[in-house]
């Protein structure tokens, strides 16, 4: 039997009320001022009854010489999971968060300014991990002749970054066969990522092996060299708004602030935490804890991914104490998600 399943509706009004008053002004909540909160008819000593059960759940516990009581990790991740009514964005806000998405040429651009929106009005960090680049489509191959038997291989993609490959070739070509391969290739491998492009020229390969002549080879074996050498860059993601965190109690400690920002720039932790989410269906909550990574053990993590053509591109999503407004934080995450993914798909 789950521990929502034994709570019964007073219970659960309180824990819920405990979590939102101890959410809203940072201070443990005794028993007294939990009766005046919760609207129930019941007396302090019965609220302290109650308290000590949910004390002994692990739901929540008492601070350092406080008689007042807190959410632990379990407490919050219950409240998230079974008593939080989180509260649908209105009109007003919905215009907010889609003026603040640029429609721009450029996707980085874009990235960023629902990344900055996000920290801005939720005053936390806000953070997305940037698309990985084997899974951004080719636009367009071109390649141009070069002295002592180079080839530059131009490769366009559909963020608008061009890449330039210098690969050594075994003889010279003229401009006009250079031509023909690029032709060729961008016959079938235009729209297509890097990685699925490397396994379309095994196919062709295979495909046109007795038939192939040898302008087609040599063009399979010019795009197979420029791919090889598109050296896979390591993910990574961008953030800001990471001193808002200092603003809270909860990570008022300066060593932890310090190993939080050091998490921040090493980049490896966090990433390897957002990877959950990529292919995740809407938002994802680490609490705590529960991130497994302990810089992160006073914040939460709410993230969300984002599309491109249907694929899981990367994430947004924010960073922030524990002690945060839920209801209020997952529906502007969960809306700047799917509106980044709209602006991305109109710029392709």
């Amino acid at each position: 039997m789950t521990k929502n399943q034994i709570f019964d509706e007073r219970t659960s009004q309180l824990m819920k009320v405990l979590v939102e008053s101890y959410i809203n002004d940072g201070l443990p909540v005794g028993s007294k001022a939990l009766v005046q909160s919760s609207g129930l008819k019941v007396s302090p000593a019965t609220v302290r009854n109650v308290m000590a059960d949910l004390e002994k759940m692990g739901l929540i516990h008492a601070p350092h010489t406080s008689a007042g009581r807190v959410p632990t990790v379990q407490g919050y991740r219950l409240f998230v999971d079974s008593l939080l009514s989180v509260k649908q964005p209105d009109e007003q806000l919905l215009e907010q968060l889609t003026a603040h998405i640029s429609h721009s040429d450029d996707q980085g651009e874009t990235l960023e300014s629902a990344m900055d929106m996000l920290s801005g009005m939720t005053q936390m960090a806000g953070l997305v991990v940037l698309p990985k680049k084997e899974l951004i489509a080719l636009t367009q191959i071109e390649f141009i002749p070069l002295s002592n038997k180079r080839v530059l291989a131009v490769l366009i993609q559909s963020d608008n970054e061009v890449q330039n490959r210098v690969l050594q070739m075994e003889h010279d070509y003229a401009p006009a066969q250079l031509q023909q391969m690029s032709n060729y290739l961008n016959s079938f491998l235009a729209g297509k990522s890097i990685k699925a492009a490397c396994q379309t020229l095994l196919q062709e390969m295979e495909k046109t092996r007795r038939q192939m002549d040898d302008m087609m080879r040599s063009a399979i074996q010019m795009a197979t060299h420029a791919f090889a050498e598109h050296h896979e860059a390591q993910d990574d993601f961008m953030i800001s708004g990471e001193t808002n965190l200092m603003q809270y109690a909860d990570n008022s400690d300066m060593n932890r602030m310090r190993q939080l920002f050091e998490a921040f720039h090493e980049k490896q932790h966090i990433l390897g935490l957002l990877s959950k989410v990529s292919d995740a269906d809407g938002v994802q909550l680490f609490i705590g804890q529960e991130s497994g990574y302990g810089p992160l053990d006073d914040c939460s993590v709410i993230a969300a991914p984002y599309q491109i053509d249907g694929q899981s591109m990367g994430v947004l999503g924010v960073i922030g104490p524990t002690r945060m407004a839920y209801d209020k934080v997952i529906p502007i995450v969960d809306l700047t998600a799917k509106l980044l993914t709209t602006a991305l798909n109109h710029e392709n």
